[in-house]
């Protein structure tokens, strides 16, 4: 008779525990996936309020990610895409900055509008050239710097930097001093570059659902905090003591340095997300609006019904503001605010605003500032039957999340404990 195969415990039902559990269910290894939340997804979540889809903080998924390609059934997330580019708000108006490379019409508005001078479009060019050379691998073995200190070694002018790159990078990696990677902007832009920026229809939680409905029924716990990580198992808050072969800590940093003390915990970036319903869209097309005036609250928006009509009941549309941090502000202090920029911009274009919800997410992001918390793949394998995974133990994002959710599994499987 053959021998029963141990369990694996995974600790964490977000991205990369969910990717770990896909990659050992592929090796048939029993697993049981235990998580603290009423749901999956981590910070991956997606709520449902009179009929409105409300991703917890505004997310995009890249369809260029190489993870996500190898692990996901695009087809069945029903992708719902935005147009390439941005528009940004400077000088008290609205201007296009567009991808010529897909939407060739918007070249000649893209070469004449501010921010940046024609200068500063054909530099934007060459980085999109240069970052498409070679492999992704390549790229993520470049010099590692501070993405201010790369741009500006690109001679971008200071109105570029301002305008343009700080709202872009700031609202992608929550920093909006630019000190994150260089390799994790240049990784940013080549995605963006290769491929599509889009939500699920259904929402980005539809990402994390899609992975966890592959694995075995009853394999998923939730509301099962662990207390401690043992030799051979974990124990739960609630006393239990489960037992398996391996253990794998797939929690933000911070739960994860409770249980693997002494680790030290990444610090991590939070965000604030405003959402308001409007009668109709002020913009009427699928682009991220970016604010390159420097001042008031929002750093960007998106009219989210223009992407994915289903995240709004028909005759309503879903305005998404990101505001970065501002939590000593008071929430109704803050919608506000909010609100007044945004009839700022847009008039009478937004008199039906209605707040829905504001979500504050204080731990949203890994900080990602070399050189201490710089992008590199980290090892995954604390010691033989305790292994760990992260987006801060790659690249902070959702295909960062997924690789290293594979890569625990794979040493995990190196070391033939099941």
């Amino acid at each position: 008779m053959a021998k029963r195969r141990q369990r694996v415990i995974i600790v964490g039902a977000g991205l990369s525990g969910l990717s770990c559990a896909r990659r050992l269910q592929q090796h048939e290894i029993p697993l049981l996936v235990l998580d603290a939340s009423d749901d999956i997804g981590g910070r991956i979540r997606s709520d449902q309020r009179h009929g409105f889809v409300l991703d917890r903080g505004f997310q995009v998924f890249l369809t260029s990610y190489p993870e996500a390609q190898r692990l996901l059934d695009y087809d069945g997330l029903d992708l719902r895409r935005f147009n390439p580019g941005a528009i940004v708000r400077f000088q008290g108006d609205f201007f296009e900055l567009g991808d010529p490379w897909r939407s060739p019409r918007s070249l000649f508005s893209t070469l004449v509008a501010k921010p940046g001078s024609l200068a500063d479009k054909l530099k934007v060019v060459g980085l999109r050239m240069s970052i498409r050379r070679g492999s992704l691998d390549y790229l993520l073995r470049s010099p590692e710097r501070r993405a201010l200190d790369d741009i500006r070694r690109m001679r971008f002018s200071d109105e570029m930097i301002d305008s343009f790159f700080r709202p872009f990078l700031g609202g992608a990696f929550l920093n909006a001093g630019l000190t994150t990677s260089s390799r994790a902007f240049r990784f940013l832009f080549r995605m963006f570059a290769d491929g599509d920026a889009a939500v699920p229809a259904a929402g980005m939680a539809a990402i994390p659902k899609q992975l966890a409905a592959r694995l075995p029924r009853g394999s998923i716990w939730l509301k099962c905090k662990v207390r401690a990580v043992q030799e051979k198992g974990v124990v739960l808050f609630d006393g239990r003591k489960l037992s398996a072969a391996a253990v794998v800590v797939a929690t933000d940093p911070l739960e994860a340095a409770r249980l693997l003390k002494p680790v030290n915990p990444v610090p991590m970036l939070g965000v604030t997300n405003v959402y308001f319903s409007l009668d109709q869209s002020p913009l009427r097309q699928p682009v991220l609006v970016l604010n390159g005036e420097g001042k008031g609250p929002i750093n960007h928006l998106c009219v989210m019904s223009d992407v994915a009509p289903e995240y709004a009941p028909q005759g309503k549309a879903l305005l998404s503001v990101t505001v970065l941090e501002h939590f000593s502000s008071p929430r109704r202090r803050l919608e506000l605010e909010v609100r007044e920029q945004l009839e700022e911009w847009f008039g009478d274009r937004v008199a039906s605003l209605k707040h829905l919800k504001t979500y504050r997410i204080p731990f949203a992001l890994p900080d990602q500032t070399p050189p201490e918390h710089g992008v590199s793949e980290k090892p995954a394998r604390i010691r033989r039957g305790l292994y760990v995974c992260g987006d801060y133990l790659d690249l902070a994002s959702i295909n960062g999340a997924m690789t290293s959710g594979r890569r625990a599994a794979e040493s995990l499987l190196a070391d033939r404990l099941v």
